[in-house]
């Protein structure tokens, strides 16, 4: 039997089950295993800035590309300290990546020794599984085990802590003979989708909520194909995004009291059946008012894992099982109702909702100095394409974002949709970037999301991975002053001061042109509305020919308060800004407005 050290039989169980890339950062504790990394070849290294944001890295690289694993990589204490906000994203968005941490040696686990930490106790709560090995023996069955657990039932993160003398350990391990174990993922049955389908032909007016277990499970292609069949328009949740395709005649637009559409939220309280698959009734898009959300409605919940379905409110119907394999069976009782003659047409509620995504919209043409936001996402529009891939996590921008902006794909929109930490956008787009580079990147961050882990930009312009990065920066915690009108505050929220070394900024304070720049990447400061479509089109000019990230930061007015419900009520979104009258006030819309 071949002998190697634990840490070496580690790496080779990444290659079988797939790791191609990790990110992460050496030290001390976890420096055999990087020996091992080293020696083992097959996997290549991006170093990260900050250990946080190796995790979100990793986060970036699973959310991309259906079948991956990112794996972040640190020493002990601090290290696995840092990646917790990592591991809780992940959690909240059935991400599988997994988290190895090196330790002290196992003697000294209780003595307080220096940077010693019970990582696995902290990091719990927030993974599938969290072991610290105390045998070498044990550590290819460990390891083995994490990638079961992450890709079964619902989706979900790993970590590992491998003390240095566990990793040093030498033992008895072929990996010739290595096999990954089976995934189990509940399946629905033929008699569960034929009550649930027959609850769908009751109804007048039913509605799909496609949620992001649709994307995980890669299975919008047959979400469509459902869709299609049945003439069931669809709502995507913020996690479900680019499960159909914006500009689809089914796409009824997203509902909730944020990130939402007027005639997603109007089309929604119109209907009568609703069919939830791979979602979770998150609150941002049900709103507080559950009565609002259910009544009047037949509800259907299809999602992964058991304890999900009820957790929000009681469906009347509930299937455990793997969106896939839902709705595979869906299709496949769709089409046999179809030859039966017995699907009825549903191309008046579909008018209907079409009719509406074509006359309740937002403006987003407006000429001001300093910059409305609008119109930042209405440039966005017309310079990048369908083929782009958006990354962006919480604040005003993202709320504004999802509101204006298209996704027409899959994984096109990557979003931090649960935890929404603050900073997650640079990491993970590089994450995304490095798991696809052949497809554009664009990633979309307030000036405080973008100011957290800003030094993350180093890590692109060392291993050259470029991508665009759109910054709005109105030197504001947005959102935060947002939620503060009710309480009549504006209490430490302003950003805002006078930089001495760069006058020329007024009270927008940090001067990320020079930031950006001193860490090797590349940035464009707009300052009025014709400015930002040439400035887009030069940011992507820039990205290829020197292949770093490239920041377009856009100067926006100090205040514009998005639309959102003051009363966590879809029924009750506030409107704050002027509403779209004429086709010219929001020219690139999927449905040009109807006056």
């Amino acid at each position: 039997m071949p002998r190697m050290t634990a840490a070496r039989a580690a790496v080779e169980i990444l290659k079988r089950e797939g790791v191609e890339v990790a990110f992460g950062v050496p030290g001390a504790a976890i420096n055999p295993f990087y020996a091992a990394l080293k020696a083992g070849g097959g996997i290549r290294h991006t170093l990260a800035r900050h250990v946080e944001g190796a995790s979100h890295m990793a986060e970036g690289y699973t959310r991309a590309k259906a079948g991956n694993i990112g794996v972040c990589i640190g020493t002990s204490g601090p290290a696995g300290t840092d990646m917790i906000t990592g591991l809780y994203s992940a959690i909240a968005d059935s991400i599988p990546i997994l988290c190895i941490t090196g330790q002290a040696p196992v003697a000294k686990l209780h003595t307080e020794d220096f940077q010693a930490v019970d990582i696995a106790a902290i990091a719990g709560p927030v993974t599938k599984a969290a072991t610290t090995v105390l045998e070498a023996a044990q550590v290819p069955g460990v390891f083995q085990q994490a990638f079961h657990l992450m890709r079964s039932g619902r989706p979900g993160p790993v970590l590992i802590d491998l003390p240095i003398d566990v990793q040093l350990t030498e033992i008895e391990f072929d990996p010739e003979t290595y096999q990954p174990l089976p995934v189990y993922k509940p399946a629905a049955t033929r008699a569960q989708i034929e009550k649930a389908i027959g609850l769908l032909l009751k109804s007048e007016r039913p509605l799909i909520v496609a949620g992001g277990g649709i994307i995980n499970a890669d299975a919008s292609d047959l979400l469509v194909e459902f869709a299609e069949l049945t003439g069931t328009p669809v709502i995507p949740t913020l996690m479900g995004w680019g499960a159909i395709a914006d500009d689809h005649e089914l796409n009824a637009g997203m509902v909730g009291v944020q990130t939402a559409h007027r005639y997603g939220n109007a089309t929604f309280l119109e209907s009568d059946f609703v069919l939830g698959i791979g979602n979770r009734w998150a609150n941002r898009h049900t709103g507080y008012k559950l009565d609002v959300y259910t009544q009047g409605r037949t509800f259907v919940h299809v999602d992964i894992e058991p304890t999900q379905i009820g957790r929000i409110f009681a469906p009347d119907f509930g299937i455990a099982s793997d969106a896939k394999a839902a709705l595979e069976l869906f299709v496949e009782v769709a089409k046999e109702l179809r030859a039966a003659g017995k699907l009825p047409d549903r191309s008046a509620w579909v008018a209907a909702a079409q009719q509406r995504k074509a006359t309740l919209l937002r403006r987003t043409h407006f000429d001001n100095v300093p910059l409305k936001p609008q119109r930042v996402y209405e440039e966005m529009n017309r310079a990048f394409g369908p083929e782009t891939r958006y990354v962006t996590t919480i604040g005003l921008s993202q709320i504004a974002g999802a509101q204006m902006l298209h996704v027409y794909k899959p994984r096109h929109w990557i979003n931090c949709g649960q935890a929404g930490p603050l900073g997650w956008t640079i990491p993970a787009a590089l994450g995304v970037a490095t798991a696809d580079p052949e497809t554009p990147v664009v990633a979309l961050s307030g000036d405080y999301d973008f100011q957290f882990m800003l030094e993350e930009l180093a890590v692109g312009a060392q291993h050259r991975i470029p991508y665009v990065h759109v910054l709005v920066n109105n030197a504001y915690l947005g959102l935060i002053r947002q939620a503060q009108l009710g309480l009549d505050l504006n209490f430490q929220v302003n950003l805002e001061f006078e930089n001495i070394n760069s006058p020329e900024l007024g009270v927008y304070g940090v001067d990320h042109v020079k930031v950006i720049e001193g860490l090797g990447c590349k940035a464009i400061r707009v300052t009025e509305p014709d400015q930002l479509l040439p400035a887009f089109e030069e940011a992507k000019k820039l990205a290829a020919e020197h292949r770093v990230p490239v920041v377009v930061e856009a100067i926006l007015e100090r205040v514009t308060n998005i639309a959102m419900s003051r009363t966590a009520d879809i029924s009750d979104v506030t409107e704050f800004e002027e509403l779209a009258t004429e086709p010219g006030h929001a020219p690139t819309a999927i449905r040009t407005l109807q006056v």
